[in-house]
């Protein structure tokens, strides 16, 4: 990866809705230059994929949580289960491994207290290897950047 690739990774983490017209003048290259870097890019899987950034409270999903989850049993089986559960549920965002301390960290979006008591239901209280759970709520975002500083 050499500098033109970074210039191009910088501005399209910035807006990636940009055309490949506007990103090439923007980084200094031609067209075809730019366009040929960017599928290298994708292809190699350094851009992982597209996305639009929403705003959780302008569509109902105005409540952020931050759970510790320790599991009772920590086989690799049992590690795999719990994350296979967590991954497929919409309301959850992000799910880390993490050591040491609990074993994983999830970031979940939800429009309210009920709607995580749901979540908490179907996800912990009813995953019989969960040993606990420890939950802190959002009460402000001051800052939410996916960028990667290159």
């Amino acid at each position: 990866m050499d500098d033109i690739d970074r210039r191009i990774l910088n501005a399209l983490q910035t807006d990636a809705s940009l055309s490949n017209h506007d990103l090439a003048a923007l980084v200094h290259v031609s067209a075809p230059t730019c366009l040929r870097r960017v599928r290298a890019l994708r292809a190699a899987g350094v851009i992982e994929r597209e996305v639009a950034l929403v705003d959780p409270a302008k569509v109902g999903a105005g409540l952020s949580a931050i759970i510790e989850i320790s599991l009772d049993v920590q086989t690799v089986e049992a590690q795999a289960a719990f994350e296979r559960l967590v991954l497929a549920d919409a309301a959850v965002q992000q799910v880390y491994r993490v050591a040491p301390g609990p074993d994983f960290v999830l970031i979940v979006q939800v429009p309210d207290m009920a709607a995580y008591h749901a979540l908490a239901h179907r996800l912990f209280a009813a995953h019989t290897n969960v040993r606990n759970v420890k939950t802190y709520f959002s009460t402000l975002r001051s800052k939410f950047e996916p960028r990667i500083a290159l």
